[in-house]
């Protein structure tokens, strides 16, 4: 009996998934292996080529077979859809005009608020003023020396209010003093701080944090400022919420000078409306108005704005990719997720962030151009395989769906991948309805990253992936439910007090001084603002009706489908609708990957008409 041996591909935005099977004349299949790596550029484009081959060679290896002896690749359709996500964070730039530190040392010394003029330690003996001085210290000067110093200065009628200490010897200066004052110590960049300028330093007892600096009406209160003065410096007293110590110098006004760049405004292009709407009006502003628009057929952002900004560059990179031009290039979907966001703050000496409130975007691209067809022409010409382009994305998802055991017609999948969200239904007839919605797992990860300002996208995907815990003792560890984990090994020194990411093999402590709570809400938070939001969407598109309680049964596909809380997550919040939800088994062994290379096998042995039959 004739066997044929068929490699079905399914180009993803994040990963690229291969399984390889081998068909009869009768129809029997029988799939030999199945294999994934990340996605080489953007979906649908030539860059695809040199990870389908990596991913190509090592499930033949897998399978146990030479890639000569494929006689067939079926890859996914992947247009009209071809761009991968462009996202962005848009807000405006804050100006202020303070320079500060404020970062939390792990040995300040004293407690209190002091408020001088900045002066240099080795200056301090030549003072006779009586006014009030804030010392700076370099690393230079020794800290037996330095206390030596102030405490001259203090008996000679001298006013020393509080210091800043580049080296961690605020606690063994303080030690040293008659009279005690708040210092700051393990300032990096002291040669930054300007002198002779008015400081406040402030330094709360172990275990608090700082009241005076982290309230804009207090630093008013400190620096004399008027109601115009405070509204521009609340962006620093925002940044040290939290602090156990802090330094806040006043600069003259025009010293420190940044430019304002507006979030600026974008007009949602419907099929039957249109609408303009501001970036600072919020997320959820932005998400109404785009219901009211009907099908969506493009946005475009204001000109000179960030907005702006951001939607022309994703439109650029694609048309750099597909060779077309930009005018040629829609955007098709569009999620709007409000988001803390980092920003700098002009003159940190210390690297301080400000968290602003923005609005997060993930867009989903559509181009005329059919380049999958490329992809196919190209991949034939190199492996000297036939390779054909398969059915539309949605259809075989459903096809390999149905190979989950206890699942029939009508069926409903939702496929949760790292650039999109695509839900598709098929009912008892055969009929077809698919959406494609922009937000997934790259987004979570973006969210993340920001609203913990990491800035390291690699540690952020750490922690959508993994739970948390916090190490207690070499031995034991506060899991983030609660429950204490003994270990028979200790952790490592350096995760000792630390919250960690419990991986599959170690942790990895958190260089972020943020509670292990805190953490988890906004991984959690994060998660259900893009999956939660767009499973809903999702599922009302491809609704006849538009009533998602209409629906009995939800499959889960796709890579975040392997995920510890999305699932469950969805799940809980499709049960207020009566629907029954639950990840997929492909074949029974595969779990939620593999669905569209296994529906691309299975279509490729029916007949064409008699697909679902």
């Amino acid at each position: 009996m004739r066997k044929q041996i068929i490699a079905g591909i399914d180009i993803g935005n994040s990963t690229t998934e291969i399984a390889i099977a081998e068909v009869n004349e009768e129809r029997e299949t029988n799939f030999l292996s199945q294999h994934l790596v990340p996605t080489t550029g953007v979906k649908g484009t030539v860059d695809n080529i040199k990870g389908i081959s990596v991913c190509l060679k090592e499930a033949a290896a897998k399978a146990g077979i030479e890639l000569s002896h494929i006689d067939c690749i079926r890859i996914n359709d992947a247009v009209p859809v071809i761009g991968d996500l462009a996202m962005d964070l848009i807000s405006e730039t804050v100006i202020t005009e303070s320079s500060m530190i404020g970062h939390n040392p792990d040995t300040p010394g004293g407690a209190g608020l002091g408020v001088g003029v900045t002066i240099l330690i080795d200056q301090l003996p030549e003072v006779q003023s009586t006014d009030s001085y804030i010392v700076v210290v370099p690393k230079a000067f020794d800290y037996e020396w330095v206390a030596h110093i102030i405490n001259k200065a203090v008996t000679r009628g001298v006013s020393v209010k509080g210091a800043i200490v580049q080296k961690d010897d605020g606690t063994l200066i303080h030690n040293r003093l008659d009279k005690k004052i708040p210092i700051v110590d393990e300032v990096s960049m002291i040669e930054k701080v300007p002198l002779q300028k008015l400081a406040a330093v402030e330094v709360a007892l172990p275990g608090h944090v700082i009241r005076m600096l982290s309230n804009p009406y207090g630093l008013a209160t400190v620096f004399h400022l008027s109601p115009k003065e405070t509204k521009q410096i609340a962006a620093v007293s925002k940044s040290l919420v939290g602090n156990r110590s802090a330094v806040v110098i006043r600069t003259p006004e025009g010293e420190i000078v940044e430019r304002k760049i507006e979030a600026g405004s974008m007009s949602l292009i419907g099929e039957t409306n249109q609408a303009k709407i501001s970036i600072n009006d919020g997320a959820l502003a932005i998400m109404e108005a785009y219901k009211k628009i009907g099908e969506l057929k493009d946005v475009q952002g204001e000109t000179g704005t960030n907005v702006g900004g951001m939607l022309n560059g994703l439109r650029q990179d694609l048309a750099d990719l597909t060779g077309q031009e930009m005018n040629d290039i829609y955007i098709t979907d569009l999620l709007a997720v409000d988001a803390g966001i980092p920003t700098s703050i002009s003159g940190a000496m210390a690297g301080e962030l400000a968290m602003e409130q923005g609005v997060a975007l993930a867009s989903m691209v559509k181009t005329e151009k059919v380049s999958i067809q490329k992809v196919s022409n190209l991949l034939e010409e190199q492996l000297e395989i036939p390779v054909e382009v398969g059915g539309v994305e949605a259809e075989m998802a459903i096809i390999g769906a149905l190979t989950t055991p206890g699942t029939e017609r009508p069926i409903v999948i939702l496929d949760m991948g790292g650039g999109s969200t695509d839900a598709a239904t098929i009912d008892k007839k055969g009929n077809i309805n698919s959406s494609h919605l922009a937000g997934a797992g790259d987004m979570v990860t973006l969210l993340i990253n920001s609203e913990l300002a990491l800035q390291d996208l690699e540690l952020a995907e750490k922690i959508k992936k993994y739970p948390l815990g916090k190490v207690l003792s070499l031995f034991h560890m506060q899991l983030e439910d609660g429950t204490i984990f003994f270990s028979e090994t200790p952790f490592p020194p350096y995760t000792y007090g630390k919250v960690v990411i419990r991986e599959e093999e170690g942790v990895t402590p958190l260089p972020i001084r943020t509670s292990l709570e805190k953490v988890r809400l906004i991984r959690r938070e994060s998660k259900r603002k893009v999956f939660v939001t767009n499973a809903l969407r999702a599922l009302e598109r491809v609704t006849p009706t538009r009533n998602i309680r209409h629906i009995s049964f939800v499959v889960m596909l796709g890579g975040s489908a392997l995920d510890f809380e999305i699932p469950q997550m969805i799940s809980e919040e499709l049960a207020k609708y009566s629907i029954v939800a639950g990840f997929a088994n492909i074949r029974g062994s595969e779990g939620p990957r593999n669905a569209v290379a296994t529906g691309l096998i299975l279509s490729s042995k029916v007949e064409k008409g008699a697909i679902y039959g």
